[in-house]
């Protein structure tokens, strides 16, 4: 019988909302919820060992291509965000991240996805997964054993 095998997996981390990620009314300008994502991508890559220096150590870095966001509610000048980041398995050679951003009351606040693509340091952009990277898919039980 065939093992069950997840599909994704995620992380969750904290951010504390800066006066400087703020407009005049103490309410986060919309633009920085692409910052939360990326720290909470950054959290996820230490936490599940995939970080952007790991890559590194692997020739490899992986900008994002495609990135969407959707607002639902306001965040505020000190509020502790919560930022769930998970990783959607994928059988291209990319990554694939979706985000909830939830306020100190758990409201969700904010949602988005990005894409990246795996690009050797040297600028060749890698049509297949990079082997380090399979090595991690099977670390983390994305792919059957």
């Amino acid at each position: 019988m065939p093992s069950k095998v997840k599909k994704e997996i995620s992380f969750t981390s904290d951010v504390r909302v800066r006066f400087t990620e703020c407009d005049p009314l103490g309410i986060v300008w919309h633009g920085n919820y692409i910052q939360y994502f990326e720290d909470g991508r950054e959290a996820f890559g230490r936490h599940h060992g995939i970080s952007y220096l790991d890559q590194k150590t692997h020739n490899f870095s992986t900008p994002i291509v495609k990135s969407s966001c959707e607002h639902k509610l306001p965040l505020r000048y000190g509020d502790v965000a919560k930022i769930k980041t998970t990783y959607i398995d994928s059988a291209a050679a990319k990554m694939i991240f979706k985000y909830e951003i939830m306020n100190p009351e758990g409201q969700v606040v904010c949602t988005g996805q990005t894409v990246q693509v795996f690009v050797e340091l040297d600028g060749d952009l890698s049509l297949v997964i990079p082997e380090f990277f399979m090595e991690w898919k099977q670390k983390v039980r994305l792919l059957d054993e």
